[in-house]
């Protein structure tokens, strides 16, 4: 992880900030070929709260003249993963594992997501994730960040476009 940065829990006065992130990274989604994977409305305020009350929801921030400032927001789920139950391939191994969901950038940090992918390896050593075909960006990020294309999933909470490609590294 870049000097001066570290992970924390996010809390809802965390929220506006949260919101522009994910707005922020819908439209470069969309800007760089993958208007799909998000739409106009995902992740849901719901779960955007669920994920913070759950204590699931991980900022990664450092300080700017004295100030925190937010770089990047990812889930961090500890537990099975209903959508990771059947896979079309084959994951690493069948050890417990925590997966990385909704992670976004503010745009404003050089290497946000590679930072949130090592704090997420360091605390939990296997760790799975999971991205659209059209997500170039993130697929890139992920095999650059060691992690091995294990095959593709179907996201069960999706009735359209729910098929997923899915990584896995294991560091324990």
């Amino acid at each position: 992880m870049h000097p001066g940065r570290h992970v924390r829990h996010a809390g809802l006065d965390d929220l506006a900030t949260i919101r522009a992130n994910y707005a922020f990274a819908r439209q470069q989604m969309a800007a760089n070929g993958n208007p799909t994977q998000w739409g106009d409305t995902y992740p849901l305020e719901s779960t955007v709260i669920d994920d913070i009350t759950r204590h699931r929801m991980m900022l990664l921030v450092d300080d700017e003249d004295g100030h925190e400032r937010v770089l990047a927001q990812f889930a961090a789920c500890t537990g099975p993963d209903p959508s990771y139950a059947t896979i079309e391939g084959a994951w690493l191994d069948d050890d417990e594992y925590a997966a990385l969901h909704r992670i976004a950038s503010a745009g404003v940090g050089a290497h946000s997501a590679r930072d949130c992918l090592g704090w997420m390896l360091q605390t939990y050593g296997n760790v799975r994730a999971d991205t659209h075909a059209n997500n170039r960006v993130m697929q890139h990020i992920l095999e650059s960040a060691g992690f091995a294309r294990c095959g593709l999933i179907t996201l069960c909470d999706r009735d359209h476009d729910a098929q997923r490609i899915a990584y896995q590294r294991h560091d324990r």
